[in-house]
Parts: structure tokens; C-alpha cells; sequence
């Protein structure tokens, strides 16, 4: 489950049933993970007018990668519904949660030349720390703190 962009379905593999995949997600939320790797996490679905218009991840604490380049939140919209505001509010919904599963600050990570995700993020609240550039390929990326 991935658009040209993104992974939409976090967890998936294929051929998994709509029932385990649920359960997998509800058992990260908790914090059971097979293999430790992941970090206890909320994850949802937009929905507008019946439609999945974009996904978010609320990841209640980070690891090693969450803290350098992945974040407390990865969100997306897909394709077809970009440019209508759907982004900004599963942003402002995903701070919501980051707010009941205690979190006071909130690290969102975003590619130097995503320039619809800067927007957002700043929209939403988000305070440049840094422009980050890598040593291996791909575009520099920027680390933002929301209090």
C-alpha cells in the first residue's frame, strides 16, 4: 500500500487481511512489536465524504531514526486530494492525540524541497531547529519542534 510517494499502509505487507492488519496496528499502539524495532504508535485514516483522503502515524516516543530524521508524526495525503487543506488538519488532529499520550514537544521532519509539508508544518506551529544535509543521497531535510 504506497502511492508514487509515500507508504500509505505503515505495517502492511501484502496479502495481509484488513483484520491483522488492524489488530498489528492496535498492538503497536500499546507497544507490542514483534521484533522491537517499532515504537508504540498511533496510527488513522482521513476520511472526508466517505473517501481515505490521507493517513497519519503518532509515534508516542522515537528511537534512534525517529529522533535524527523520522519525527513524532508522519502524515500524508494522497495524490487525487492534495491542495485542499486535508494535510493542515490531520496535522492540527495527530497534535491532539501527541498531546493525550503525553507528549509536550513534538518533532516533525520533512524534506528541504517539500514545499506543501513546510507549510503545514509551519502553519501548524512548527519552529525551525534545522536544515539538515545528508551524507548520503537525497535532499537535505528540516527538523521542526512544536510546543
Amino acid at each position: 500500500m504506497a502511492t508514487e510517494d509515500f507508504v500509505f499502509g505503515l505495517g502492511y505487507r501484502h496479502g495481509m487481511s484488513w483484520a491483522d492488519y488492524v489488530a498489528a496496528l492496535e498492538l503497536q499502539r500499546h507497544g507490542v512489536v514483534p521484533d522491537g524495532s517499532l515504537v508504540p504508535a498511533t496510527f488513522l485514516v482521513a476520511v472526508v465524504g466517505g473517501a481515505v483522503v490521507g493517513r497519519t502515524s503518532i509515534r508516542h516516543m522515537l528511537n534512534p531514526f525517529l529522533a535524527w530524521e523520522g519525527g513524532h508524526i508522519g502524515y500524508g495525503v494522497l495524490p487525487e486530494h492534495r491542495g485542499r487543506g486535508y494535510a493542515t488538519e490531520i496535522l492540527r488532529q495527530s497534535l491532539v492525540i501527541a498531546r493525550a499520550v503525553d507528549l509536550d514537544r513534538v518533532l516533525l521532519v520533512c524534506d528541504d524541497d517539500n514545499v506543501a509539508s513546510i507549510k503545514v508544518i509551519e502553519r501548524c506551529g512548527g519552529v525551525l531547529e534545522s536544515v539538515i544535509h545528508r551524507t548520503d543521497p537525497g535532499p537535505p531535510f528540516r527538523r521542526y519542534w512544536i510546543d
